[in-house]
């Protein structure tokens, strides 16, 4: 196996961690809103990291989605749909894991966060022609 597939390889199991953490607080510790955001904030950021490696792009450390997204979209076309769902996301990053900062979601936003990272994962996977195996949990 190639150095970069590798690599991917390894974001991308990292970041079906992140879902896969996400998943579970939800089902088990639903009243830990912000860990359950914070991971699927952390899960798209490495799903796009992921295929940013893929198509050749550097990056500067950041948890920024619109900044990886617009990296992407240079090479790719990418749909504004796609753009508003990570601005869901977005003010998920490590800010939401201070305690003076209160983001207080409902069952639902955490249930949309949670499906528009597995939307993520699907069409990063999807783009890119590399075997990864299915990650049972991250599709519950």
């Amino acid at each position: 196996m190639s150095e970069k597939i590798d690599t991917i390889k390894k974001w991308i199991t990292v970041a079906d961690h992140d879902l896969g953490t996400a998943i579970i607080v939800y089902h088990q510790i639903p009243k830990y809103k912000e860990t359950i955001a914070f991971h699927c904030q952390q899960a798209v950021e490495k799903y796009l990291k992921a295929f940013l490696i893929f198509l050749d792009v550097e990056f500067k450390r950041s948890h920024d989605l619109m900044y990886l997204l617009g990296l992407i979209s240079d090479k790719v076309e990418i749909s504004d749909e796609l753009f508003e769902k990570a601005t869901t996301l977005k003010s998920f990053a490590v800010q939401i894991r201070y305690p003076d900062i209160i983001i207080d979601l409902s069952d639902e936003e955490l249930q949309v966060s949670i499906s528009i990272t597995k939307e993520f994962r699907a069409i990063i996977l999807g783009k890119m022609p590399i075997h990864i195996d299915d990650n049972e949990l991250v599709n519950r």
